[in-house]
């Protein structure tokens, strides 16, 4: 419990409330709510920078780059950020990568990173077809040592932030809803499982769980949901060393139950090669090609574990 509780006692770093964008926000206003958030981004570094907190201002001012494309942006805590790789208005195939534990401003250049490389493996692979990838932390994800990475607290409530951003999503691409897929790992496959029966009519194609620890359903079935549900796991990933059990501890959920590469929970096991817990994403990985291919449509070309 020391690590956590250490954790809190942080001082909380100032940071201006998030810009005020267009409402709602269309193609046509993109532009306009990226150059606010920039213009967040750039004020935030000021103040976490005169507050001494040297690393969330280096992060703040890297979020700030003309060349970073912030849907959504707030230097609160923790902070979330949701940002946009590719020309979103004119996609019609769209990745939102849902990240996992001690995703946070401070370690968000991790995430950029995952981000960047499937979005240059699909521009690769189909030049001419508009993709676009949205790297959503768009919650307080937990702390890996922590109890709430064990619980669906979190989860439940990212839930109806993740439903948010997909309606969100519809609006924006142009000039049909593109079709969306969900690539979410370790604990951020809870919150995609928690999401999944209420994007049915939302345009999300696939679901992808990669790294999970369980998802809080059953099988793949009982998350509701009219998406393909794929899962993988890296041979070298430590989660396969998590107990996959679901049971009620004084009123609350610990676990998160079924494997969702075992046979039982049904889903599309894909291959993902001999990477560890962090690899998924990794150039030139097994992994990072199937999963481009699920974001690319092209299902019959993923190769299964």
């Amino acid at each position: 419990m020391v690590l956590p509780l250490s954790a809190a006692t942080r001082p909380q770093i100032p940071a201006p409330p998030p810009a005020r964008l267009p409402a709602p926000l269309t193609a046509a206003t993109l532009t306009t709510a990226y150059r606010a958030n920039r213009e967040n981004a750039a004020e935030a570094a000021r103040m976490a920078a005169a507050h001494g907190d040297v690393s969330r201002a280096a992060a703040d001012r890297t979020l700030a780059s003309p060349a970073r494309h912030l849907l959504h942006f707030d230097a609160r805590g923790t902070g979330q950020a949701t940002e946009v790789l590719g020309d979103l208005a004119q996609a019609t195939r769209v990745a939102v990568l849902v990240p996992g534990s001690d995703t946070t401003l401070d370690t968000y250049a991790r995430f950029h990173t995952a981000a960047e490389s499937l979005y240059r493996r699909l521009t690769h692979d189909r030049p001419h077809t508009p993709t676009a990838v949205v790297a959503w932390l768009g919650y307080k994800t937990p702390a890996t040592i922590s109890t709430t990475v064990l619980t669906p607290g979190r989860a439940d409530q990212a839930a109806p932030h993740l439903r948010e951003l997909i309606r969100e999503l519809r609006t924006l691409t142009a000039p049909e809803p593109a079709a969306i897929s969900l690539l979410c790992h370790s604990y951020g496959t809870v919150v995609c499982a928690g999401t999944a029966h209420a994007l049915t009519g939302l345009g999300v194609t696939d679901i992808a769980l990669v790294g999970s620890p369980g998802t809080g359903a059953a099988s793949a079935a009982a998350l509701h949901t009219s998406a393909r549900v794929w899962a993988a796991r890296g041979a070298g990933d430590w989660i396969a060393e998590v107990p996959h059990i679901e049971a009620d501890l004084f009123g609350t959920t610990v676990g998160f139950g079924p494997d969702p590469v075992s046979p039982r929970f049904g889903a599309r096991v894909f291959a993902a090669g001999p990477g560890g817990h962090s690899d998924y994403f990794t150039p030139g990985s097994v992994s990072l090609a199937n999963l481009a291919r699920i974001v690319l449509g092209e299902t019959t070309e993923v190769s299964r574990a």
